[in-house]
């Protein structure tokens, strides 16, 4: 039938019906709250382009980590700043290391706080490059071996998932081989399958002290351009084992969270980045838009688009407003 018979606007008039019939929900369950622990004691370092987000050190993390499960987000995803860094991102791979620390510490008072480790060197080199460098570029297959050893050691530590984000080819396959023959084989892999060599990274960079010394990422990184190409990365990773898939950014890349959702059919997660999320407080602050609504419109539109995960630095503010606390 058409109009006058068919009137859409009859399912809106009334809000208890309009929530009936929204297609759409978002959950607190929904969210990751990625975090930054540094070294030391007591600090608590502002990250300049991303407002309410800090450098925390571990005993200062655990207290965020509370506030974080209090507020009904459940999962947090761990960057490390480290005391020192080295040519191959060895550090990581330390049964002390910064991130180690971290999850020994919250696993001590928080034990059902689910903790995803990032794995990736680019906050551990002296260069901010993602792996091993030889010849001027980054080395697929010899960064590989310290990707393995680092995934390991967090494991050992208490991680409850490897999220590797280096974008090696083949990484998935032997992280997922040395898990299991280390006797981590229920330890999961969400991996950053089409992680793109974006712009929204910028604030990020910042906050994990892991801006490249020369060069770009370009070659480990896919081209914002190429959507096809995300689809090959996609099945690449989960052919070697990987759990969960990620598309990253996840605002300018609806489309590739759509496509990989319908092609897949598996859990996506998708990364409302830095960037993103810096541009939204900036516009916010200006009174140029309204901060709460937009926010909740980005990250219904991010799972709209198919993201079964969405890791962002919203998500305590996303997760008060769902549970009516303002």
């Amino acid at each position: 039938m058409t109009f006058p018979v068919t009137r859409l606007r009859r399912l809106r008039y009334n809000s208890v019906l309009r929530q009936m019939v929204t297609e759409t929900k978002l959950s607190a369950d929904d969210f990751v709250m990625p975090l930054f622990v540094c070294s030391g004691t007591n600090v608590k370092n502002h990250i300049n382009s991303m407002p309410g987000n800090y450098q925390l050190s571990v005993e200062l993390l655990v207290e965020e980590c509370k506030t974080i499960y209090a507020a009904g987000v459940k999962s947090v995803l761990l960057f490390g700043i480290p005391a020192y860094k080295d040519e191959d991102g060895s550090v990581a791979c330390e049964h002390n290391g910064i991130v180690q620390q971290a999850i020994r510490a919250i696993k001590k008072e928080l034990k059902d706080l689910y903790v995803i480790a990032d794995v990736c060197n680019c906050e551990y080199t002296t260069h901010g490059h993602c792996g091993t460098i030889i010849d001027g570029d980054v080395d697929n297959d010899s960064t590989l071996i310290t990707l393995a050893k680092q995934s390991v050691s967090l494991a050992e530590a208490g991680a409850d998932m490897i999220a590797p984000s280096d974008m090696m080819d083949g990484r998935v396959g032997v992280i997922r081989a040395q898990l299991d023959a280390n006797g981590f084989e229920k330890i999961p892999i969400m991996a950053y399958s089409a992680k793109y060599a974006s712009g929204f990274y910028g604030p990020f960079r910042e906050a994990a002290e892991s801006a490249p010394k020369f060069g770009n990422r370009a070659t480990y990184q896919m081209n914002p351009a190429n959507s096809n190409e995300a689809l090959r990365e996609v099945a690449q990773d989960i052919a070697e084992g990987a759990d969960i898939v990620m598309v990253k950014p996840a605002l300018s890349y609806l489309d590739v969270i759509y496509r990989v959702k319908n092609e897949f059919n598996m859990p996506v997660a998708a990364y409302n980045v830095s960037g993103e999320f810096s541009m939204l407080k900036a516009a916010a602050e200006k009174g140029w838009i309204d901060g709460p609504r937009v926010m909740m419109e980005i990250l219904t539109s991010i799972k709209r688009a198919g993201a079964d995960i969405i890791i962002t630095y919203h998500a305590v503010e996303a997760a008060n407003i769902l549970n009516g606390k303002y």
